[in-house]
C-alpha cells in the first residue's frame, strides 16, 4: 500500500510539472490568436483536463466502474492522449529546468559562502530562456503521439485484423494435415462499449470456419458480470469440433477489493460456468483428445501460470498432461507466454503448439514486413505472433480487446487462423 501511495504521488507531481509547461507552451504559441478564440480554446482544455484528471482521482479512489462505461472510455482515451501531449512537452522542458536549477543552487551557495559579497554574481546572471522556437518545437513533437493516441481510440479499438498463419508440425499425421484453429484472447469485457462492433468482430471469427476454436484468457477485467451484456453474442462462437478454453490473470478477481474470500471465490465459479454456458469447454488443468483413426490430436489446458511474480501459478502442467502423453500431436493452451521458456520447453518437450495471449502487443508499437516494435518486447521474449525454438512453437495473440488505454496504435486487436501443416 505504501509503494502504491508514493507510486501515486509522484505520478501526480510529475503530472502537474507537465501540465504547468504545457500551459505555458500552449499559452505563448496561442499568443498572435483572436483574444475570443483563444479564450474559447482555454475554456475546451481546462474543461478536458478537468474532467480527465477527476476521472483519475476516481479511478485512484475505487469510484471509476461507477462510472458509465461509454463515458469512462472516451475519457480515459482523452487523458491518455494529452498525458502523451503533456509528457513530450515535459522532456523538452525538463532538461532546461534541471540546469536552471542548477544554476540558480550555485549562484546562491556562491553569494552565501562570500557572504553577502559580489552580489552581482546572482543579480547579473541570465537562466536559459524557454525560447518560442523551444516551445513551438515542443508543441509540434508531442501533437505527433498525441494525434497517434486520439487515431488509436477513435478509430482502432474495434478495427479487427485477421492473421493467417500456418505452423509446420514434425510428424503430423496426415489425417491432421490442414487442421485448422481459430484463435481468440484478451476479450476483457469490462471494456468493450461498441456491440456491434464486437459483433462484427464475432462474425469474423465465424466466418473463418476453423475445425475448433481457442480461447486464451482474460474474459473479464475484473468481475464476471462484466461478461452478462456479451453472453449471448458469444455463445454463437462455433466450431465443428469445439470451442476450448481456458483462464487469465484477470479472470480470477485478484485486482479488485472483495468483502470476503467467499466472495471472490463466488466470483471465479460464475466466471466458469459464464464459460460452460456460452457453449465453451472451459480446460481447468486439463485435456481433451480429439481422434481421425487411429491419431491423435491432444488440447491441453491450464489455469493462468506467469512467470512474474505480480500473476500467481494457478495453472498444473502435470495435472494437465495426465492422458495426453500418447497423442500424435499436442497443443498447449496457456494465457502467459512467459510460460513456454520457463517451464513447457524445459519439461515438456513433446507440446508442439502453446497458444498464449495477455501482452495485447501493449497495444501500441510498429510491425512491418521488416520490423517489429512495442515497448511490450522489454517484459516479454514472445509478444506478438509466432516464435519457433527447435521444433516447438508458440503464437501469440495480440488480443481482442483492450485494457486501460481504450485504443491500439499500430499494434490492432487480433482475430488468429492456424493450420497445422506436416514439416
Amino acid at each position: 500500500m505504501t509503494k502504491f501511495i508514493l507510486f501515486n504521488l509522484l505520478f501526480l507531481f510529475i503530472y502537474i510539472l507537465a501540465e504547468v509547461h504545457a500551459n505555458n507552451a500552449l499559452r505563448s504559441l496561442t499568443e498572435s490568436w483572436n483574444t475570443y478564440l483563444r479564450k474559447v480554446f482555454f475554456v475546451i482544455y481546462w474543461s478536458i483536463t478537468a474532467i480527465t484528471f477527476i476521472m483519475f482521482i476516481a479511478r485512484g479512489l475505487g469510484y471509476f466502474h461507477s462510472i458509465p462505461l461509454g463515458f469512462r472510455s472516451i475519457v480515459a482515451g482523452l487523458f491518455i492522449s494529452f498525458l502523451f501531449f503533456k509528457m513530450v512537452i515535459l522532456l523538452f522542458y525538463l532538461p532546461v529546468d534541471i540546469i536552471n536549477a542548477g544554476r540558480w543552487t550555485y549562484l546562491k551557495m556562491k553569494g552565501f559562502l562570500h557572504l553577502g559579497q559580489n552580489p552581482e554574481l546572482i543579480e547579473g546572471a541570465e537562466l536559459i530562456t524557454r525560447s518560442k522556437f523551444l516551445k513551438t518545437t515542443a508543441i509540434i513533437t508531442a501533437a505527433i503521439p498525441f494525434l497517434a493516441s486520439l487515431n488509436g481510440v477513435l478509430r482502432n479499438p474495434y478495427r479487427y485484423m485477421v492473421h493467417h498463419i500456418k505452423i509446420p508440425i514434425k510428424n503430423l499425421p496426415a489425417s491432421f494435415e490442414g487442421f485448422t484453429i481459430t484463435q481468440l484472447s484478451d476479450i476483457h469485457s469490462g471494456s468493450l462499449a461498441d456491440k456491434q462492433a464486437v459483433k462484427k468482430g464475432i462474425e469474423l471469427a465465424n466466418e473463418l470456419k476453423s475445425d475448433v476454436i481457442f480461447f486464451t484468457g482474460d474474459l473479464v477485467n475484473d468481475m464476471t458480470p462484466e461478461v452478462d451484456n456479451y453472453k449471448e453474442l458469444f455463445s454463437t462462437l462455433k466450431a465443428p469440433m469445439g470451442v476450448y478454453s481456458v483462464t487469465g490473470n484477470h479472470d480470477y478477481g485478484d485486482y479488485v477489493q472483495w468483502e470476503s474470500a467467499a466472495a471472490k471465490a463466488k466470483n471465479f465459479d460464475a466466471l466458469v460456468q459464464t464459460h460452460k454456458d456460452m457453449g465453451w469447454d472451459i480446460l481447468m488443468n486439463e485435456n481433451r483428445i480429439i481422434k481421425r483413426g487411429e491419431d491423435t490430436l491432444a488440447i491441453i489446458g491450464i489455469e493462468n501460470w506467469g512467470g512474474n511474480l505480480r500473476f500467481p501459478k494457478y495453472g498444473k502442467m502435470k495435472e494437465a498432461y495426465v492422458g495426453a502423453e500418447n497423442a500424435n500431436v499436442k497443443l498447449l493452451l496457456s494465457h502467459d507466454p512467459s510460460h513456454w521458456d520457463l517451464e513447457v520447453r524445459k519439461d515438456y518437450k513433446d507440446i508442439d503448439v502453446m497458444f498464449s495471449g495477455h501482452t495485447h502487443g501493449f497495444q501500441m508499437g510498429i510491425e512491418t514486413k521488416y520490423f517489429k516494435f512495442s515497448p511490450s518486447q522489454w517484459v516479454y521474449k514472445q509478444w506478438a505472433g509466432l516464435y519457433q525454438m527447435g521444433n516447438q512453437f508458440i503464437y501469440v495473440n495480440r488480443g481482442f480487446g483492450f485494457l486501460g488505454y481504450p485504443g491500439r496504435i499500430g499494434i490492432l486487436p487480433e482475430i488468429t487462423k492456424i493450420e497445422l501443416v506436416r514439416a
